[in-house]
């Protein structure tokens, strides 16, 4: 059985608070590459960190095989005292650089591609240059990610299905979804004038996910939805993907407005059946409720928020 963790103030040995804040990483995630991820260093160095701590306290803190990684007794009896003393350090620090002027860190962003060249591309310059100490890191993932199992600050989203105990932040309005194509697409085709003549024709297909169900193409005729089961020899999985096919020539495409905006102000692609258009959902940031939110979570949100908006603060760097 493993000892408890009983630490004499007077023989204890020195510990060192990264130390304390590595074993409080693993032990919350229970898997040492995400605790790794989390604090931007390899799963070696999780490793050595969290064995020098057990050889300082002189006990077993994780159980670890190829397969799992699970607190020991000991560790689970440390890790109820030390999480949330690290906590309140954390709202400390994160009440501290909110009074401030200059918010600061890394912030971890996770949001599909479009949501990122429709949303966060065109103002990214304008933020950096706004927030000089906040550092941005995007990953881009079609899937609705656990941001807080992920390592991430904050989260944007076609939607509002989001995991639970999550602030979403509406970001506009919902999405206006039109037909566009590549005028080489028409050398040896005619046109479609009506909706239904879209079954004549090669549409590039989109799911929304792999092995997922597949994109309705809903139209509003009239305030009335249509809805055409289209057919087409292409199908993908991401729209920035359909949108590259059609530029191809190779089809039809049924996309976001927003996201086709610079090839259709190029002339690249064309906008047919001006007439008729989808509607989509809004997008939504969203983030972890917590008590304090940190200095850059606080001025990404509003920045977004004001973006969303069409505020001119967003336009050019102060």
């Amino acid at each position: 059985m493993d000892k408890k963790v009983i630490i004499d103030r007077q023989s204890a040995p020195p510990l060192h608070l990264p130390g304390l804040m590595t074993f409080e990483a693993a032990a919350r995630r229970l898997n040492f590459a995400r605790a790794a991820a989390e604090l931007g260093v390899t799963p070696t160095a999780i490793s050595r960190t969290i064995k020098k701590l057990e050889a300082q306290l002189g006990v077993r803190l994780f159980n670890r095989t190829t397969r799992s990684v699970s607190l020991t007794e000991a560790g689970a009896a440390l890790n109820a005292s030390l999480a949330p003393a690290l906590a309140l350090i954390r709202n400390s620090l994160a009440q501290a650089l909110t009074a401030t002027d200059q918010p600061s860190g890394t912030l971890r962003v996770s949001c599909s591609y479009v949501a990122y060249r429709i949303l966060v591309e065109p103002h990214l310059a304008a933020f950096l240059a706004h927030y000089p100490l906040i550092n941005v890191e995007v990953s881009l993932d079609n899937q609705l990610s656990d941001i807080v199992n992920a390592g991430f600050d904050v989260g944007i989203r076609m939607g509002r299905k989001l995991q639970n105990d999550m602030i979403s932040v509406l970001l506009g309005m919902v999405q206006k979804r039109i037909v566009v194509v590549a005028s080489d697409y028409f050398r040896e085709r005619t046109e479609p004038t009506a909706i239904a003549e879209l079954l004549e024709h090669n549409c590039i297909r989109q799911r929304y996910s792999v092995g997922g169900r597949m994109y309705d193409w809903r139209f509003d005729d009239q305030g009335q939805s249509v809805h055409i089961d289209v057919q087409g020899r292409l199908t993908f999985d991401e729209m920035r993907t359909v949108l590259d096919t059609a530029l191809q020539g190779h089809g039809i495409a049924f996309v976001l407005e927003a996201f086709a905006r610079q090839e259709l102000d190029s002339g690249a692609l064309r906008h047919i059946l001006t007439d008729h258009w989808g509607l989509d959902d809004a997008f939504h940031l969203y983030y972890p409720h917590r008590e304090h939110m940190p200095g850059k979570l606080r001025a990404f949100v509003d920045f977004m928020r004001a973006a969303a908006h069409g505020s001119s603060h967003v336009r050019s760097a102060p």
